[in-house]
């Protein structure tokens, strides 16, 4: 029997998931780290913290499988995107990594669009400038650090920090690289015109692979540590939605899947290259050879909830302490019990501002038509749908664009939520279905490192054999009327509301 290993590097913990050439999980470990945030909207956090807690989980799950290192073929890593991670010519980290959810860009950002341009950019990096994306971070240390950016010889993403740590290989693969913004997406490869034009040196920049591709092999201190040995390959990986994706099987023309966490995200899988010129959804390269993806963000998906359940939810937390159930399960049989609109109550869920369809960081949360019939109930369910709304904007979009998704896979904490996965069938107009296999960006990681080492013949295949779907939500026709009716008023209150949500950022 084969063995294979994904590693998650995720923003609140790293989680490393041993599976065998089945997809079973035979051992899994994470471990936590903080997030610090020195400034109001900075995001910072220690690659050392990841590295600990790579070489904990690793060695916590080789010593307690008892399956033989020599039988653990391949390594893939998953993890949070856009981090930017400075080393020196000794390979040192040289400063925290300013991490994806960090807004002090933006000064960098306009830079990016005077000195490239907006369409050009779009044009060669498939995506706007964005103030979370690694290129402008980069800029920003280069002008208020001038001395730690004259130090760095190396830049690299979160996840190909600890590929180094493995392997002492400094690489990436294509689809983390395509949120640095410093790749050309359509070519998969850096932009040598973007690098010149920001006056970034091509050498700091690990060399780009395909996602199943073989980039390094473990080192032989790092076997002491963990237990593995010097013949266990490290493949390119993917960032954590490209991972999710093929943990999910989406990995052909009309897959589609929505996951709704902190953020909410609907990504669809493209076999040509697909870009939006409005810079609404970013397009990135697929963790599938050959293969594109278009994605769709919501900030404030999941997030949303539980704003309102931590800061007016004691009662429900109260309760579920008391039978000793999650908290979200009583939500949502509360939920369910609501009528569809919530009696005419809309949320909208921008306490973070927005990026998809109005890439907006000034609009803020409303809830819209409250009076005094509503209950907590109706707010909560309001929320759920205006989510929900939001990713049926993302939805539309791709549609827009030619991409036709058949079927709709769900993911992440929202996910397991029948009410919410009604609530997008509904919307979506077609079937919300899960999968079996719970594992998500570490599964997928899993696959291209059995791609990788000849475990499996290609992505596609793999996810046929492991991947298997669970529950379904089918839409319910009555249902469809109605949220059409309310996703109009919801779309028009962005519109009469954008001028107003500029003003108050002002004062």
């Amino acid at each position: 029997m084969n063995y294979l290993i994904g590693i998650d590097v995720g923003t609140s913990a790293t989680k490393t998931v041993l599976f065998d050439e089945k997809g079973s999980v035979i051992a899994s470990a994470s471990k936590e780290y903080p997030l610090y945030q020195p400034r109001n909207g900075w995001a910072e956090q220690n690659p050392e913290d990841w590295k600990d807690a790579t070489l904990e989980t690793l060695k916590k799950v080789t010593s307690t499988s008892g399956i033989k290192a020599g039988d653990i073929k391949g390594i893939g890593l998953s993890g949070q995107m856009h981090g930017l991670v400075m080393l020196d010519e000794k390979g040192e980290v040289i400063r925290p990594s300013i991490i994806w959810c960090d807004q002090r860009t933006r000064a960098e950002v306009e830079d990016m669009n005077r000195l490239i341009g907006r369409e050009r950019l779009i044009e060669i990096t498939a995506n706007p400038a964005l103030t979370g994306w690694t290129a402008a971070k980069i800029l920003w240390v280069k002008k208020n650090e001038p001395e730690n950016y004259k130090k760095c010889k190396h830049i690299l993403l979160p996840k190909d920090y600890i590929r180094y740590v493995l392997t002492g290989e400094f690489a990436t693969e294509v689809s983390d690289a395509s949120g640095m913004q410093l790749l050309d997406v359509p070519n998969r490869c850096w932009s040598d015109e973007v690098l010149e034009k920001l006056d970034i040196d091509k050498s700091l920049l690990a060399k780009v692979y395909e996602s199943f591709e073989v980039t390094g092999y473990v080192l032989p201190e790092v076997g002491e540590i963990t237990g593995l040995t010097k013949n266990t390959a490290v493949v390119g990986g993917a960032g954590d939605n490209a991972a999710a994706a093929v943990g999910t099987g989406i990995v052909r023309d009309g897959t589609a899947f929505t996951t709704i966490g902190t953020s909410g995200v609907v990504y669809a899988h493209s076999s040509k290259i697909t870009i939006d010129p409005k810079g609404r959804v970013h397009t990135c390269c697929s963790a599938v050879p050959g293969a594109w993806h278009v994605m769709g963000v919501t900030q404030g998906a999941g997030l949303s909830l539980k704003w309102f359940k931590d800061n007016f939810c004691q009662d429900y937390v109260w309760e579920a302490e008391k039978q000793g159930v999650d908290v979200y399960d009583l939500i949502n049989k509360d939920v369910a019990e609501q009528e569809i609109g919530s009696n005419k109550l809309l949320y909208l869920p921008y306490l973070m501002g927005e990026r998809t369809p109005h890439l907006d960081p000034d609009c803020r949360g409303v809830f819209f038509g409250l009076s005094a019939i509503h209950t907590k109930p109706d707010m909560i369910r309001s929320i759920m749908e205006g989510v929900s709304f939001s990713l049926n904007d993302c939805n539309h979009i791709l549609q827009e664009m030619g991409i036709h998704v058949e079927h709709m896979m769900a993911c992440g904490g929202g996910g397991k939520s029948p009410i919410w996965r009604q609530m997008l069938a509904d919307m979506y107009q077609c079937q919300v279905k899960t999968v079996k296999q719970e594992e998500g960006p570490a599964l997928g990681v899993a696959i291209l490192a059995g791609v990788g080492t000849g475990v499996f013949e290609s992505v596609e295949k793999a996810c046929d054999s492991l991947i298997t779907e669970d529950k379904n939500n089918t839409p319910i026709h009555e249902n469809i009327e109605k949220y059409e009716q309310l996703y109009e008023v919801y779309k028009k209150l962005y519109l009469d509301l954008k001028d107003t949500f500029k003003q108050l950022a002002t004062i």
